[in-house]
């Protein structure tokens, strides 16, 4: 049985500056992270990229596999690493390093056979829709996906390389094909620029007119938007390790519940995410929460 929920996109090495001249390696990516918390959360989720055959591929493969993921859709590819180097956390700075890299020469042709039938929702975001060949490939399969009948999530994830102008097409054209859409108030800033928040999310609306929009402001909540209703939710009071993860946190939690609890509203699902967010917060970097954590959470809140 091929999973429900098939994650596309980036993952990677991030070397963290911590003084001195030393530099930690943790395994991360934003895709790759959406689709553990994911599969942590029991919903059964294929993370479909290309990692190294090094060291540092084998650390993603095997925190994967801890986290669940469907084996048969990550691709290990005899190329270097992809690195993102942090030189400082705070304010966050960051480059790349991956000019042909294990990411780029992800194969979806060699995925599952029959999994696009299986498929109900798949998520693309990030870096990966910016680093060529890899991004228009998987923009031309996110387009596959969808008039195969299947639903799209998209997560823009907003990084500077995202500045290079050959992105807006990209940006408009994942937004028009989504169903599911998250954006925090940052990406937003980023993403279109000069305009106030309304205005981003008005832009997104009229690419996405049917979308549902969910809206992540940090310590302010979030908000879940369709073409037809509004709602707001506070944030978890806990105590906040750091928000490494938290956004795609709130994307893998808000899918989850989405698939596993279709019958619920949409309140339920907006409180599942926001909470599986904040249960992230309080762990040290990109946590993947199981269920259990969340619904705790939740029920010491109420």
């Amino acid at each position: 049985m091929n999973p429900q929920f098939v994650v596309f996109g980036e993952a990677l090495t991030d070397f963290i500056a911590e003084g001195d001249g030393l530099w930690r390696a943790v395994p991360g990516g934003s895709c790759w992270s959406v689709a553990r918390v994911a599969s942590k959360l029991g919903l059964p989720t294929g993370y479909a990229g290309a990692v190294s055959t090094d060291n540092f591929g084998n650390d993603l493969a095997r925190l994967a596999l801890e986290a669940g993921l469907d084996e048969r859709f990550l691709q290990r590819v005899d190329k270097a690493p992809f690195l993102a180097m942090v030189p400082s956390k705070n304010p966050p700075q960051y480059f790349f390093i991956g000019d042909d890299s294990a990411d780029l020469h992800f194969d979806h042709t060699k995925l599952p056979a029959g999994w696009m039938d299986d498929v109900q929702i798949a998520h693309f975001g990030c870096i990966s829709l910016v680093r060529e060949p890899l991004a228009s490939r998987l923009v031309a399969l996110a387009g596959e996906i969808k008039a195969a009948g299947k639903r799209i999530c998209f997560d823009p994830n907003y990084r500077k390389i995202m500045a290079d102008p050959a992105y807006a097409a990209t940006l408009q054209r994942m937004s028009e094909l989504a169903d599911f859409i998250k954006v925090s108030d940052e990406d937003l800033t980023h993403l279109f620029p000069g305009t106030t928040l309304e205005q981003g999310i008005a832009i997104l609306r009229g690419w996405a007119p049917a979308a549902d929009i969910l809206l992540t402001q940090g310590g302010a909540g979030m908000t879940l938007m369709t073409p037809t209703e509004t709602l707001h939710r506070p944030v978890f009071a806990v105590d906040v390790a750091d928000t490494v993860g938290a956004g795609d946190a709130s994307m893998g939690g808000w899918m989850c519940s989405v698939l596993t609890q279709p019958e619920a509203g949409l309140q339920a699902h907006l409180d599942f995410a926001c909470a599986a967010a904040a249960t992230v917060c309080r762990q040290h970097g990109a946590y993947a929460p199981t269920t259990a954590e969340v619904r705790a959470l939740m029920a010491g809140a109420a």
